[in-house]
């Protein structure tokens, strides 16, 4: 099993308000600044997605924007706007997990909308997947930090990414931090950047997370 004891990144926590507020900053080389409640700004191309907002449109300083459904124009140097989070936000926030036979806690789940196979794993510090599973389900993770990383067959060099989401039934969270290692994995590894969110009480054979924020 692969373990990231030994890497100390720092979590971006997701913000616990009811509704978010997005604002269009700029507009460089096609792409927009967006800055979502009170963070640091990012520049988004048409069709990519930040925290649940997704940009549809870019044209001139004009932004179409859209979050959980809902479409919203914005304009460089405007005051921002209130959009509601996404709908998984508001539903189910608990999640119950049952042991397989030898233990292990194995959800099936999504990251960015793709299918992945989950498995908890609370000694790692973020989530963790092969390179195989990453290109599978299209990550850029060349672009990301080259970070050491101690694994049960000694150090290697991983990327430090950030994901935009990652769901496991209804609960789904944002901008979670996850590596990516070179070699094969049979899952991905659900660390504490994702549990972390969560309140986790285990019971025998079941786990079951409720979410914190």
């Amino acid at each position: 099993m692969v373990r990231a004891c030994a890497l100390a990144v720092g979590v971006l926590l997701a913000f616990p308000a009811a509704a978010q507020q997005v604002a269009l900053s700029g507009v460089a080389g096609g792409k927009a600044l967006v800055t979502i409640d009170a963070a640091a700004p990012r520049f988004l191309r048409p069709g990519q997605a930040h925290q649940g907002v997704k940009l549809l449109s870019l044209q001139g300083e004009t932004a179409v924007i859209e979050v959980n459904g809902q479409r919203q124009t914005l304009r460089v140097g405007e005051a921002p706007v209130s959009l509601g989070r996404a709908k998984a936000d508001a539903g189910s926030q608990r999640i119950v997990l049952t042991a397989d036979a030898q233990g292990h806690f194995m959800p099936p789940g999504q990251i960015n909308g793709r299918q992945v196979q989950f498995m908890v794993d609370t000694g790692a510090t973020q989530v963790i997947m092969s390179e195989s599973d990453a290109k599978r389900i299209n990550l850029k993770y060349e672009q990301g930090q080259k970070v050491r990383v101690a694994t049960a067959n000694g150090d290697v060099v991983g990327h430090q990414i950030r994901l935009d989401s990652v769901r496991i039934g209804e609960a789904q969270v944002y901008d979670v931090s996850a590596i990516v290692l070179p070699q094969s994995m049979a899952f991905v590894l659900l660390g504490n950047s994702f549990l972390t969110r969560f309140q986790m009480q285990r019971t025998n054979d079941q786990l079951t997370l409720d979410k914190r924020y």
